[in-house]
């Protein structure tokens, strides 16, 4: 199955100063992202023992401010030995399969919301990671049902196609950097304002996500968000990249869709009962 290159496309370029045959990574320039936003990027990309400057082609420093950056290549100078950042990313890809697709928003039904979607921003899948790594210790609105992963500061509301992008990194809200505009959306200060909003924790998690799966090297490989009918979904998977983490991401996300269709039967069903 054919894996879509993150790096095509790519009008930023990033490379070691010092031998600048090496690729560092790079970026897809969008409207909105400014010099200071490309220096946190660079933050993330690369592991820094000392100090560093970015210069452009002309060898003049970037400064970190708000002017917006210009396409082109930029090298990293640095006093001290640098790497770029190996940190695992969580693999994650939206399948779709039929009738056990995401959930809508079970109350927005009745105000016909049927094109939105719940998504969580870290993915229920990796719950093994989010408690070892303590960050249900950042949600302050405890679920019903479920642990603290299942909370609505976990949660956005997005329209199918954007949870698409968002669920593989290609889009991702940067919670430090609210004035901005990109491509001429912004937040909306009622979001913004809502005590239920997500926390900038997640929202930073799942950018620190976005910058390593789009950024690093030629990036990640970009996983094909369904299988056509009568192909070998297990054989594909295993023939691809990262096969063991995405096959347990998929065998999670089927169990757990099949779980909540049967869950919500059910609770139909004894909700007739109880009518009669």
């Amino acid at each position: 199955m054919p894996l879509r290159n993150r790096s095509l496309g790519r009008d930023v370029h990033i490379y070691d100063a010092d031998d600048r045959t090496i690729v560092v990574g790079g970026l897809i320039l969008t409207n909105g992202v400014t010099n200071a936003n490309f220096y946190s990027m660079v933050e993330m990309l690369v592991v820094f023992t000392t100090a560093f400057e970015l210069q452009n082609e002309e060898g003049i420093k970037v400064q970190k401010t708000d002017d917006p950056l210009r396409p082109g290549n930029y090298y990293i100078h640095a006093s001290g030995s640098f790497s770029v950042n190996k940190e695992s990313w969580l693999v994650r890809t939206k399948s779709i399969s039929t009738g056990t697709g995401t959930q809508c928003f079970l109350a927005a039904q009745f105000d016909r919301w049927d094109g939105f979607e719940a998504a969580h921003i870290f993915p229920v899948a990796y719950e093994d990671h989010w408690k070892d790594h303590g960050y249900e210790h950042w949600i302050t609105i405890q679920p019903d049902n479920g642990g603290a992963i299942n909370s609505v500061q976990n949660g956005l509301l997005l329209d199918s196609a954007v949870h698409q992008l968002f669920d593989n990194y290609i889009l991702s809200i940067n919670p430090d950097k609210r004035s901005c505009r990109r491509a001429g959306k912004h937040l909306d200060r009622q979001l913004l304002d809502d005590p239920q909003r997500p926390i900038d924790q997640l929202l930073r998690w799942h950018f620190r996500q976005a910058v390593l799966a789009n950024m690093r090297g030629a990036g990640e490989p970009y996983f094909e968000h369904d299988f056509p009918p009568g192909s070998d979904i297990v054989g594909d998977i295993l023939s691809g990249s990262k096969p063991a983490e995405r096959m347990g991401f998929e065998l999670f996300n089927r169990l757990a869709a099949q779980v909540a269709v049967h869950g919500l039967s059910q609770s139909r069903q004894k909700a007739g009962r109880n009518s009669r």
